[in-house]
């Protein structure tokens, strides 16, 4: 059942207010906007006066919403941001003018999570984080430590941070170094958090150039390339705060690019006048299909009852 609405200055509120950072982002701002549709009240974090700017334009009810301004280097303004919040949902895309990702991202994204968990824990009020991290952070394995009893994928798992390094698959590293570090943190100091571990978020703005995608032909002959829709990620992160039974590490995804077929559309998307550029490892015959290796029963054994109700921006 969805939570009821109440007034913003109402004290009884306090466990319905929620910060989203980055809400700046494609997954950020969906969250706003559902978050905003089932009664609570959110402080949008973003990154950048532009992206305040079209928050504000985008929102039509503004009396729940409040926008800040934050930096996730910054604690004080991370502080700002969570006071008076009883949850977090925290995500980290690069900054607009560093899109790509190298070791210093890696850097910069491992400390923004240090900084945002060292945060939650000092407020007083945080009571759950939900964590996005990818599921990069959990499929890049050394093929000289598999065995039968370790072939398939799920949240039990973490990507080999040396392999990482190996092959400089930069997002998979930074992604798994900061989960690493927020669960680290969350332990020691006590705060309630959960994961979810996306798969490649298929966005309007989705590029050949994303980071998740180096290394695209491997994981699709490994058959651990997942996908996620908006909606589906979005339902999410909400059935994991609200859902009180939720724990640990979630991987989600919604479809797996395993045949010729699934790598041609998703060509399409990335590659609209040039779908040849396909890497020959992606291309199998027609009728073939690679084995699938990863499992997301866990976030869907969770997400059986779970009503989402309403629509989110670029639905």
């Amino acid at each position: 059942m969805e939570p009821a609405a109440v007034d913003f200055d109402g004290s009884s509120s306090s466990f319905k207010r929620v910060c989203v950072m980055d809400a700046g982002g494609s997954l950020g701002s969906a969250l706003v906007h559902r978050l905003l549709q089932r009664g609570y009240f959110v402080h949008a974090a973003i990154h950048s006066h532009v992206e305040m700017q079209s928050m504000e334009r985008t929102i039509v009810d503004k009396k729940k919403l409040r926008v800040f301004h934050t930096d996730p280097l910054d604690y004080h303004s991370i502080m700002e941001a969570l006071e008076g919040c009883y949850g977090l949902f925290y995500s980290f895309e690069p900054p607009s003018d560093q899109p790509s990702y190298d070791e210093l991202m890696m850097e910069m994204e491992v400390r923004a999570a240090h900084n945002v968990l060292e945060a939650c824990a000092q407020t007083g009020t945080i009571d759950k984080v939900v964590f996005t991290s990818s599921a990069t952070a959990l499929i890049w394995r050394d093929p000289s430590d598999s065995s039968p009893s370790s072939s398939d994928f799920d949240e039990r798992n973490w990507s080999n941070v040396n392999f990482c390094k190996k092959f400089k698959l930069w997002h998979g590293l930074s992604k798994t170094l900061a989960e690493k570090t927020a669960w680290a943190l969350a332990m020691d100091r006590g705060v309630s958090m959960v994961s979810i571990n996306a798969g490649l978020l298929l966005s309007p703005d989705l590029t050949i150039t994303h980071p998740y995608l180096k290394g695209a032909a491997e994981m699709y002959k490994d058959g651990v390339f997942v996908t996620v829709d908006l909606k589906f990620l979005v339902d999410s992160h909400i059935c994991v705060f609200e859902e009180s039974s939720a724990y640990g590490r979630y991987l989600c995804f919604n479809h797996v690019i395993n045949s010729n077929e699934d790598a041609m559309k998703l060509a399409q998307i990335l590659l609209p006048s040039d779908v040849s550029s396909l890497p020959p490892s992606m291309t199998i015959g027609e009728n073939m299909m690679v084995t699938q290796r990863i499992s997301n029963k866990k976030i869907n054994k969770l997400m059986v009852d779970f009503e989402s109700g309403g629509s989110i921006l670029n639905e």
